[in-house]
């Protein structure tokens, strides 16, 4: 493989960004792959996996490299070239690269992956709370997993079209897709490829939605006209999968504090074709209070570590500090005992995070049952998807109900 000088450069000025500006990496690539329109899908391609690559094996490359934050460009050259070397791809006689040698730099790597939290690239609390919460083996297979490149996965849009036409529509645009087996709506995509720029997402016939989080909308068990609440809706995900479930008939209340993700929610919607959200801003506690035993249905896809989904967000592990845990765990606490209120009796409530660990899973679920505002529920069924497992993202669900009126 020939290495182009521009492309390099562009993966430097990520790693720049990234690593010393702290920006987030998604948001980065997309400026980055805007500084040449003379790029094909070849070339974004490179900078695109080569900058995430670099991103997900921080810590064992710079370890290998043997430079320390904040990085200078010669620094962040070294970091490519270790990224390079153990690609088996010739160095470039540029000044910007200097001479490495490639035993030493195969050498480190052979050493350092001896030890998980270098050969998996984690902080070590990371690593140590992932041990300590899963066990040795599960952990270890489980990081493992989770440092795969994610796969494009697509929901279908059945207040649309279905599966089979979908499929049918990409194919004759060039883009081969294939089903999966216990995932409804879902198509994975044979090869990777810019799925927004087709007529089929512009129309609405799909959502890029990860298998694993496909399954929360269902788990939640919708009836066409129910009233239906998404607590923590965010731009809409499974807000719009909901809308789709329930085949736009009964009243879905779409609520976050984001009112800036409300708002992307509203356009995503339009092009989906979804008619029965209403988007509602939590901006005080009224908002919530005002719903109080009226829902059929509550989703609360609670704010987690996110270390389940580590495999399409790499650097949120460089991100997370061992506090924020502690803050996550209280807040979420803090949702189910609060949004729970506004469930009927009899009603269904899913709590779900795109988390593995038990901490803010199953301990959390125990912690609300044990409470004052959880006493009339009680657990259906939970399912843990781990990465390892299913090869796709790693969430948590669990299904709750809330018992009938107690006649006096």
């Amino acid at each position: 493989m020939k290495l182009h000088r521009n492309l390099v450069f562009a993966v430097v000025d990520a790693l720049n960004l990234i690593f010393n500006e702290e920006e987030y990496a998604d948001k980065v690539v997309q400026k980055v792959l805007k500084f040449d329109k003379r790029w094909g899908a070849r070339d974004r391609g490179f900078i695109a996996e080569t900058t995430y690559e670099i991103v997900r094996y921080k810590r064992l490359y710079i370890e290998i490299a043997e430079v320390k934050a904040p990085f200078s460009r010669p620094n962040l050259f070294r970091i490519f070239a270790v990224w390079a070397v153990l690609r088996g791809i010739e160095l470039p006689d540029w000044k910007q690269i200097e001479a490495v040698p490639s035993r030493k730099i195969k050498g480190r790597f052979d050493e350092l992956s001896k030890i998980r939290k270098f050969k998996e690239s984690i902080p070590d609390w990371i690593d140590e709370i992932g041990e300590k919460s899963l066990g040795e083996k599960r952990w270890t297979k489980e990081i493992h997993a989770l440092n795969e490149q994610a796969e494009v996965i697509l929901r279908a849009n059945t207040l649309k079209t279905t599966k089979e036409e979908l499929r049918k529509n990409l194919l004759e645009n060039g883009i081969d897709c294939e089903p999966i087996q216990g995932y409804k709506d879902a198509l994975k995509l044979v090869e990777r490829a810019n799925v927004f720029t087709t007529d089929a997402f512009q129309n609405g016939l799909f959502e890029v939605q990860d298998a694993s989080s496909q399954l929360v909308a269902e788990f939640l068990d919708v009836k066409i006209g129910q009233r239906v609440i998404d607590t923590c809706a965010g731009a809409g995900g499974k807000t719009l999968h909901i809308a789709a479930l329930m085949e736009n008939k009964g009243q879905l209340i779409a609520m976050d504090i984001y009112e800036n993700k409300l708002k992307e929610l509203k356009r995503r919607a339009k092009r989906n074709g979804a008619f029965n959200i209403e988007p509602r801003v939590i901006d005080s506690t009224k908002v919530i209070k005002k719903l109080y035993g009226k829902a059929d249905r509550i989703l609360i896809d609670a704010p987690c570590t996110g270390l389940g989904v580590l495999r399409r967000n790499p650097d949120a592990k460089w991100k997370l500090q061992p506090e924020f845990l502690d803050k996550i765990k209280a807040t979420q606490q803090e949702i189910l005992r609060s949004y729970s209120k506004m469930l009927k009796p009899e009603g269904k409530m899913v709590y779900a995070t795109c988390s593995i660990l038990p901490q803010e899973n199953n301990d959390q679920v125990k912690s609300f049952l044990a409470s004052e505002e959880g006493k009339d529920f009680k657990l259906v069924k939970e399912n843990k998807i781990y990465a390892s497992e299913s090869g796709y993202d790693g969430f948590y669900m669990a299904l709750l109900e809330k018992s009938a009126d107690k006649k006096s």
